[in-house]
């Protein structure tokens, strides 16, 4: 158990939350399929699946046990199997908006320490790209660091390292490369024994790689990128805990080829701290940013203190939070005024059958 984390917190939260039924013992969720879950307790690992009043008691799909969880199990005797009866709460927990037309938010991973954005120095190198992770790396409440991999493909690493710090304020940023084995004495503050590390970012970036190259030897199977334009292939199918040497934990996830942020607008103040500080230098609270006289951001981008391509990043993602915000309400008030509907029929029918009987 505790070369899948376990520690004193998780103890105390276990003991908390064990109290309703005999027998349930904690595990951790290391790989999540359809239905399925693969977890890691004291006697190996198991098969599982959630119990039938957890799956009537969940409200929704961010309910269910996600890759990182520690849950409460009760195994099935004489079988590799066992049932999971319930979720110790989340420290962190790495979320996004789910693919579909109806608002819903899908959880990739959960009590992440440290969360590495990787991002390519290849074809795949895009700042803006790395702006939109960081947004959900704050949100999340885990520790953001950047890593730009393939530093061997890349003849100015040291331009594109300064140009992601710029877009970064306060984030770590290091160029690694797996085939020259450079960079890692960097990530090495970041391997600490019983911590827990996810590596995110979009297909082709290196994450498996990464992930066999701290390990030392082959735990995921890597697959090249398309010339042309530096896309990979899915390598990754699901997201996956992996205990690594050194006595850490690290989470592979599926690469995303777009990443839909999901009620980040904490993550988004903190991933443009930078601007947001301007913000509050305005004459006017309620400051637009467009003609207002005394506009603090108007003459940072005046005076090229600001970037433009950065701030533009900053109003798109802002829009699409609160355009987000909105279906969400929208949706939100639709299954309201279904249910009362529900509720007025089921009264008129009770009505119908007292008056008939």
């Amino acid at each position: 158990m505790q070369a899948l984390g376990w520690n004193v917190h998780w103890q105390s939260a276990f003991e908390a939350a064990a109290k309703t039924i005999d027998g349930l013992v904690p595990a951790r969720v290391t790989a999540q399929f359809t239905n399925q879950y693969r977890i890691g307790a004291e006697a190996g690992e198991l098969s599982a699946e959630v119990s039938g009043k957890f799956q009537f008691q969940a409200a929704s799909r961010s309910d269910y046990p996600a890759v990182g969880d520690w849950v409460l199990i009760q195994p099935l005797p004489g079988e590799q199997r066992a049932v999971i009866h319930g979720v110790l709460p989340r420290r962190t927990a790495m979320i996004r908006r789910a693919a579909g037309s109806v608002p819903e938010e899908q959880v990739i991973g959960t009590n992440i320490d440290t969360l590495f954005i990787v991002n390519a120095l290849n074809g795949d190198y895009n700042v803006r790209k790395i702006e939109r992770y960081l947004i959900v790396a704050w949100e999340s409440g885990a520790a953001p660091v950047v890593l730009l991999t393939k530093a061997d493909l890349c003849e100015d690493a040291l331009q594109r390292i300064a140009e992601v710090e710029a877009a970064t304020p306060g984030v770590p940023v290091h160029a690694v490369s797996a085939l020259q084995d450079e960079g890692r004495s960097e990530l090495l503050p970041y391997l600490r024994q019983g911590r827990t590390i996810a590596v995110t970012g979009s297909s082709g970036a290196g994450k498996s790689t990464l992930l066999n190259w701290l390990a030392g030897e082959e735990r995921q199977i890597v697959q090249g990128v398309r010339e042309d334009d530096a896309r990979g292939r899915h390598t990754t199918t699901h997201r996956e805990l992996f205990p690594l040497p050194g006595g850490f934990v690290m989470m592979d996830t599926p690469g995303m080829r777009e990443l839909q942020l999901w009620d980040s607008e904490s993550g988004r103040q903190e991933a443009f701290a930078d601007i947001e500080a301007l913000s509050a230098n305005c004459r006017f609270r309620d400051c637009k940013h467009l003609a207002e006289k005394g506009c603090a951001v108007r003459e940072a981008l005046q005076d090229g203190s600001l970037d433009e391509h950065r701030y533009a990043s900053y109003k798109k993602t802002g829009r699409e939070l609160a355009h987000q915000a909105r279906k969400e309400r929208s949706v939100t008030n639709r299954a309201k005024k279904n249910a009362d509907k529900r509720q007025v029929a089921r009264a008129n029918n009770v009505s119908l059958t007292k008056d008939f009987e």
